[in-house]
């Protein structure tokens, strides 16, 4: 599944951004992702900043942070407010995502450690389950497994493009598709058998089935 610039990101705090800044995005990146901050919710400052406690400074660190990434947006009242994402936008993200992400498992091939793939495949087959509920911890490896070819494609403009579009999928998905486990897994380990043979073309075909799986799956459950 897509599951951005997915929410989650495995950056650093970058220079001018503190520690505190960091943890306090971390933390309502995982707000919105179990819903407590839901789509279309205005943001009041005082009052998150009380129930993280922290000033108001690391949350408007953090907050500038997150508007950036395309988590949050400003409303007409240039308060925060959780970004809304409508079907149409998904759809037409996920079409943008089938065009270019092929393209980077592709041109990933031969870059990618294959001690990397070989933690993600692990952490992958540690999660299936069958047809079980999707976790957090589905999520994460969602995201490190599309983040391992997007990081190593060599393009660093075309893994941005792919991070904001999997942002925007990612905010459709948490809140009305059921997500698909089962089918993932089968499809999540065919990608990583293309990455770890270094075939570019069958990396290339087993991204492509995957988010055409996603958006028939979509489909199926919104119309």
């Amino acid at each position: 599944m897509t599951n951005p610039a997915s929410l989650k990101t495995d950056a650093k705090p970058k220079d001018g951004h503190s520690v505190l800044s960091e943890r306090v995005r971390q933390q309502l990146t995982e707000l919105i992702r179990n819903r407590s901050l839901a789509s279309g919710q205005v943001i009041i400052e005082q009052r998150l900043a009380e129930t993280l406690g922290v000033s108001r400074t690391p949350l408007r660190e953090a907050l500038q942070r997150l508007e950036g990434e395309g988590l949050i947006q400003k409303n007409s009242g240039r308060s925060y407010m959780i970004r809304v994402v409508n079907f149409q936008e998904y759809m037409q993200s996920l079409k943008m995502r089938r065009i270019i992400e092929p393209e980077a498992a592709a041109n990933a091939i031969s870059r990618i450690p294959l001690s990397e793939i070989a933690a993600v495949r692990l952490e992958i087959e540690g999660l299936h389950t069958g047809d079980g509920e999707h976790t957090e911890a589905h999520w994460d490896s969602d995201d490190r497994l599309h983040r391992l070819f997007g990081r190593h494609c060599g393009n660093m403009v075309m893994f941005e493009i792919i991070e904001k579009l999997r942002v925007t999928t990612r905010l459709f998905e948490i809140t009305e598709i059921r997500q698909k486990v089962k089918s993932d897994f089968v499809e999540h380990i065919a990608i990583l058998d293309a990455l770890s043979a270094e075939n570019g073309d069958a990396a290339r075909q087993a991204v492509a089935r995957h988010i055409t799986s996603l958006i028939s799956y979509s489909l199926q459950q919104v119309t």
